[in-house]
């Protein structure tokens, strides 16, 4: 039984994708409609989510709530005081929102964190010693994440106005300091996790359904984004994020085939 309901919610959201890929890319989504982006980001949320409780059970799902409270919350502290990432507000396009941030980016950063996770994991397993597993997979998981904001930040706040910055840099406009807080949040975060996963005593678990579809959701999110990106005239952001996503998929891809 679960097994069927995780292949309607994974068809689901690959329509749901699908439409909003044409609807979205070539500005066709009509303005009643903008609530569409909102179930875009929670079901991708809700996959991640997924992934987490079937591959680590109780904890997974703990973990789960855990990335979607905490980001909320370092996302208020971005907006209200300018921490992490730099001064910038949401515009309302994102459905419901708590103290001006909306509630979907918290499922945003559990579609992130579980993409990346999937991804790197075999990666950080190559080591064989624990601690340098553990650092090399939190450093490369926070890279896979700031790879993925390449493509995100420049077509959701330039493109899409989806949020606004106050203040300008040499990257499509957005400050430095956001990379840069992406960086140490994602980086916090797969610490956190992969102390989990070790004390679980499962980093070489993969779960037979869901571990190779969180790698994929990872570059469908990449190359919706980069088709939107290429759709309005930006080209060096989709090319970077492609060329640096490809090199890791392909050394997910050899180490996955060596496990």
């Amino acid at each position: 039984m679960i097994f069927i309901v995780d292949r309607i919610l994974f068809r689901f959201f690959i329509l749901w994708y699908s439409c909003g890929v044409l609807l979205v890319g070539f500005n066709l989504l009509p303005s009643w409609l903008e609530w569409a982006n909102a179930v875009f980001l929670i079901a991708a949320g809700v996959l991640g989510g997924f992934y987490f409780y079937h591959e680590y059970k109780i904890f997974g799902l703990l973990f789960s709530f855990f990335v979607f409270f905490s980001t909320i919350l370092v996302e208020y502290l971005g907006v209200q005081y300018g921490l992490f990432f730099g001064h910038y507000f949401y515009n309302p396009d994102f459905g419901l929102y708590i103290a001006d941030i909306p509630l979907t980016i918290g499922t945003a950063w559990l579609m992130v964190i579980a993409t990346t996770h999937a991804l790197v994991k075999p990666m950080a397993l190559v080591v064989k010693q624990p601690f340098f597993q553990w650092i090399i997979y939190a450093i490369v998981g926070a890279l896979a994440a700031v790879i993925m904001d390449l493509i995100l930040d420049p077509v959701a706040a330039n493109v899409k106005q989806y949020w606004v910055w106050h203040g300008d840099g040499l990257y499509y406009g957005i400050p430095f300091s956001n990379f840069v807080g992406w960086f140490f949040i994602a980086l916090t975060l797969h610490a956190l996790l992969w102390l989990g996963v070790r004390y679980l005593k499962r980093t070489k678990s993969y779960h037979p359904y869901w571990h190779s579809r969180m790698v994929l959701l990872y570059i469908l999110m990449i190359a919706m984004f980069s088709i939107i990106a290429f759709i309005n005239n930006i080209f060096f952001a989709p090319l970077l994020t492609i060329v640096l996503m490809s090199a890791l998929v392909w050394v997910y891809k050899r180490t996955r085939r060596s496990q």
